[in-house]
């Protein structure tokens, strides 16, 4: 990752999402492959590491019965920030994470959105490097979550964010690269500019009153196939360079077709994500496979960039 990268972490349940996240977090070892946070090995040196690290699990780990200034100067002191740098690292985090007028209060009185950022803020109070956040939109209303999302994006400006999420527009609005693992394998890795270009449409639903001959359709420029559908549709592929659009219209007017729907049909992110895990589960597996073991070592392996 780079530094000020927001990069999505999907898989469907059992891909081993978990697994990889608690490897980076060091609480559990890889049997095989390196994590290294901001250069530093977390098996080598798991102190220096995981204080490059900030995390928040999808359960907060907050503590009810504190104020939030109580315990953000709780994770202040857990965290070894100097007592000399405590109340500006804990005024920072408050100010960042929009609870600044909330310090006095209760965290068990605190609203569930209200309680994601003060989990946030504990991940962020000693500026790590690198902060993992679990699922950190889980049951907030469609408010807060556009709240969280802004200020995902805003702490990706001094931070590496990686976000385990199964809201898949969630990525599509916060994040910079998507990765997708499937059984313990990395089966994408590309950025958001290029899953936008896949997420391009290629096809049409065209409706027409009078439907003419397939092969007309398909002479038109650009067209490269026509479906009929089991609606009276038809679907229309083309060449992604070459939209058929004006030239369907004109042609449907010239030869009173009746044209009445015609939509680009796009992919979603869901699609793709369905199209790639379950295309990869009916892939054969390496007989030398465990379905039992940890991931691949190749999910255990970070590469060193500017931030991790």
């Amino acid at each position: 990752m780079r530094r000020g990268e927001v990069l999505g972490f999907l898989g469907p349940n059992g891909a081993g999402k978990s697994t990889t996240m608690r490897i980076i977090g060091g609480s559990l070892a890889p049997n095989a492959g390196r994590v290294l946070i901001n250069g530093i090995d977390i098996l080598d040196q798991p102190t220096q590491a995981k204080a490059e690290l900030g995390y928040l699990p999808e359960t907060p780990p907050l503590y009810r019965d504190l104020t939030v200034d109580e315990y953000l100067a709780y994770c202040a002191r857990i965290n070894r920030i100097a007592r000399a740098q405590r109340r500006g690292a804990i005024d920072s985090a408050k100010e960042r994470c929009g609870l600044s007028d909330v310090g006095r209060r209760l965290i068990a009185n605190l609203s569930k959105g209200f309680q994601q950022r003060v989990g946030i803020a504990q991940a962020i109070i000693h500026s790590p490097a690198v902060v993992l956040l679990d699922e950190p939109t889980v049951g907030l209303d469609p408010i807060q979550i556009r709240e969280i999302r802004s200020l995902i994006r805003e702490v990706a400006n001094e931070h590496s964010v990686v976000l385990s999420t199964h809201i898949l527009p969630e990525v599509q609005s916060v994040c910079d690269r998507v990765q997708i693992i499937n059984r313990g394998r990395l089966v994408l890795n590309e950025t958001i500019g290029e899953m936008r270009a896949k997420l391009q449409a290629t096809t049409l639903l065209v409706a027409l009153r009078t439907v003419p001959p397939l092969t007309e359709l398909e002479s038109i420029n650009g067209v490269q196939s026509v479906e009929s559908l089991e609606d009276g549709r038809l679907r229309i592929a083309y060449d992604t360079h070459n939209d058929p659009s004006d030239a369907i219209v004109e042609q449907a007017v010239a030869n009173g077709w009746g044209l009445h729907e015609l939509t680009p049909e796009r992919m979603t992110l869901e699609q793709v994500f369905v199209d790639i895990t379950c295309a990869d589960t009916h892939q054969p597996q390496d007989p030398d496979s465990n379905p039992n073991s940890s991931p691949s070592p190749n999910l255990n392996r970070a590469q060193a960039g500017e931030a991790a």
